[in-house]
């Protein structure tokens, strides 16, 4: 194919097809219960055509819409990440063998191969943090490798971005540059396609394409320039771990914490979260076990309990934690930041804390560093 061609909007489904054919399931977003959510498609009479979405600290509204886009709208509490790394999964069993002795086997699922439509700059990045935590250390998960490596990820760039959206100051969007296997930049009568993978390239010269114009390239990039524009908040640049550890008494954590309900909810929506917590199910109706992992939040008082002890007994301590671990310690484990700006943990926290006016309130002379 070209490197950037045209798919007009009728011929969207043929993109589905063309997927499903390969032996995909597809996922895309949904509007339902009020949230745009990722689940299967069949048509693209499914997808949020129309739907527009007002985000604020604390609340998020999905609107319908007459404007036949699929993807004006900014993301739901949903990322990526669930895609890969499961809230719920089983690790490994154990049974009683023959001769009485415990016998452990892993328990590797067998998913089917899974793509996902609508994909945004900051998920992917996202999904590049997830993957070094996974997959680059001594030690590789096998659920989540099996997961990665049959994950076709359609990209989107974004131009709609809500207000609590911060990804241009991260560096992580709105438009994506790596990572996905077909890029789409939404118009008014189609798409333009990149293909950024053998597999997207694949994929797309099975499709009817056009030669995209310079006019409709250009329309494309002026979108993802404005989104960029839009977005007024922030946060600091490079490595934080040495000026927050510095503040670490500042009375900035008591404030934030009177107001924090230690609920999670900012580590369930992030999309580069990745703590979790094991325990071991007894069969009810057979001997033996299963072990599992799930999602699990540095802000509950379980995350810190050690030999009957909880280190981080307080509100303003886990906070502190999580806000100095993500800007900080991320720097020196994955060499980047933990925050790829994309708002999430604003719009979903139930008094809406914003990240981005904490870290300023705590480095209140940030220009010092």
């Amino acid at each position: 194919m070209t490197q950037h061609a045209f798919l007009p909007r009728h011929k969207f489904d043929d993109l589905l097809a063309q997927l499903r054919q390969s032996g995909y399931r597809t996922l895309g977003p949904v509007l339902r219960d009020g949230a745009i959510v990722y689940t299967d498609i069949a048509a693209v009479e499914d997808l949020p055509a129309g739907v527009t979405v007002n985000a604020q600290p604390g609340a998020f509204r999905a609107t319908p819409g007459d404007s036949p886009r699929l993807f004006a709208w900014a993301n739901g509490p949903q990322a990526l990440k669930p895609v890969v790394f499961k809230p719920v999964e089983t690790l490994w069993q154990a049974q009683p063998g023959a001769g009485g002795e415990l016998e452990f086997s892993a328990a590797v699922p067998i998913d089917e191969p899974v793509a996902v439509l609508g994909a945004r700059a900051c998920d992917l990045a996202a999904l590049k943090l997830q993957d070094r935590h996974f997959l680059n250390g001594e030690y590789r998960d096998p659920c989540y490798m099996q997961r990665r490596r049959q994950l076709f990820l359609v990209a989107v760039n974004c131009t709609h971005p809500a207000s609590t959206c911060f990804c241009a100051s991260t560096g992580d969007g709105p438009g994506a540059s790596r990572g996905y296997d077909l890029l789409l930049d939404e118009l008014d009568d189609g798409f333009i396609v990149a293909a950024g993978s053998d597999r997207g390239a694949q994929i797309a010269a099975a499709l009817c394409l056009q030669d995209a114009t310079d006019a409709q390239r250009r329309e494309a990039d002026e979108a993802v320039q404005r989104a960029a524009a839009q977005q007024t908040r922030s946060i600091p640049p490079g490595d934080l771990h040495d000026p927050l550890l510095a503040r670490r008494d500042h009375g900035r954590w008591l404030e934030v914490a009177e107001r924090c309900l230690a609920c999670g909810n900012c580590t369930q929506v992030c999309p580069t979260c990745f703590c979790n917590s094991e325990h071991d199910e007894n069969f009810l109706d057979r001997d033996g076990s299963v072990h599992v992992r799930q999602w699990d939040s540095c802000f509950t008082a379980g995350h810190s309990y050690i030999h009957g002890m909880v280190i981080r007994s307080e509100t303003r301590h886990r906070y502190r934690q999580w806000l100095t671990h993500k800007l900080g310690s991320w720097h020196r484990q994955y060499g980047r930041s933990g925050c790829v700006g994309c708002g999430r943990c604003i719009v979903w926290c139930p008094v809406g804390i914003d990240i981005t006016e904490e870290v300023r309130a705590v480095l209140e002379n940030i220009d010092d560093f």
